[in-house]
């Protein structure tokens, strides 16, 4: 299984604890083994195919399709249970890769508009990861001036978020192929052109 960078030295150091646990208390060493699995599991990162048009992000469900200064947003909410490794949704090269400090309210909520964010900025569209209330680090892979392919790895975030795409100009609502409560998958269409 392909993990996300960094995973391990998240996990290590729970793996390190379980061992006097398991000693101390039995019980809890299992737990912290258990714990460590959890955290390794939560940043896997299977390959995905890119799909055609415009790909989500994100694994998760459709929270947010909204129109935001004349563009069309659709943002991706991740449960504890999806994979956080972001993608890019079109091919492009990256303008920029702003970070963008702020709250840490739950990533599904409206208040979520003003969470820590970073911004990928891309020739016509814009990629926001954004940290939910557990969600503390956003890790993107990608800096300016490089040319990523249509669901190329971008970043992830580590335990839970949202990820919302600032579409280009010319995709409308028309052009979607999913609405708020479906189900993506990273490399699934979310519109076509």
């Amino acid at each position: 299984m392909q993990l996300a960078p960094g995973s391990w030295r998240l996990a290590t150091p729970v793996f390190v604890a379980a061992v006097p646990l398991t000693l101390l208390v039995a019980p809890l060493g299992v737990l912290a083994v258990a714990l460590g699995l959890a955290v390794l599991w939560f940043h896997r990162d299977p390959p995905r195919p890119a799909g055609e048009g415009v790909v989500a992000p994100a694994e998760g469900t459709v929270s947010v399709v909204r129109e935001e200064a004349g563009r069309l947003r659709v943002g991706v909410y991740m449960s504890a249970l999806s994979v956080h490794v972001n993608r890019s949704p079109l091919p492009g090269t990256v303008q920029r890769v702003e970070h963008v400090p702020g709250a840490n309210k739950p990533a599904f909520s409206k208040d979520s508009d003003r969470n820590e964010r970073v911004r990928v900025e891309s020739d016509d569209w814009t990629l926001v990861l954004i940290a939910g209330w557990f969600a503390r680090r956003i890790h993107p892979y990608v800096g300016a001036g490089e040319t990523i392919g249509r669901g190329d790895r971008i970043a992830h975030i580590s335990f839970g978020s949202r990820a919302d795409v600032l579409m280009p100009a010319d995709v409308t609502r028309e052009d979607l192929t999913v609405d708020i409560g479906d189900e993506v998958r990273a490399g699934e269409t979310i519109a076509r052109r």
